[in-house]
């Protein structure tokens, strides 16, 4: 089992910035993959940021060069730094990870961009 605790989210105002972490209770050297996902209110949950094994992290086309997803591996930690955020960030972003097979979530934080 894996458990992930995400934190960091809230609301800013347009062009602002935030962190979200993604506290996981094992290794994320262990982890096959890991990602940032998010949701808003009846739509899919969509990816914004994804490393898989050792490599470089993917990113969507509406985040390129605003995001980044980084790791402490020390800390167990996976973060998603936003920077230039829009009112259409505003979402619920989920932390994903995927352990032997299986594919974890994160309890989701809530970011909301607005003036």
């Amino acid at each position: 089992q894996v458990q992930l605790v995400e934190s960091g989210g809230g609301l800013v105002q347009p062009g602002g910035s935030l962190r979200l972490s993604c506290a996981a209770s094992r290794s994320i050297f262990s982890f096959s993959a890991m990602g940032w996902y998010r949701q808003t209110p009846g739509k899919q949950r969509d990816m914004v940021a994804s490393i898989v094994g050792g490599g470089s992290a993917n990113y969507a086309d509406s985040v390129k060069g605003r995001f980044t997803m980084s790791r402490d591996n020390a800390k167990n930690t996976v973060y998603l730094q936003m920077n230039s955020l829009k009112p259409e960030d505003t979402a619920v972003y989920y932390c994903n990870v995927w352990w032997l097979g299986s594919n974890y979530w994160g309890q989701g934080t809530q970011v909301t961009i607005s003036s």
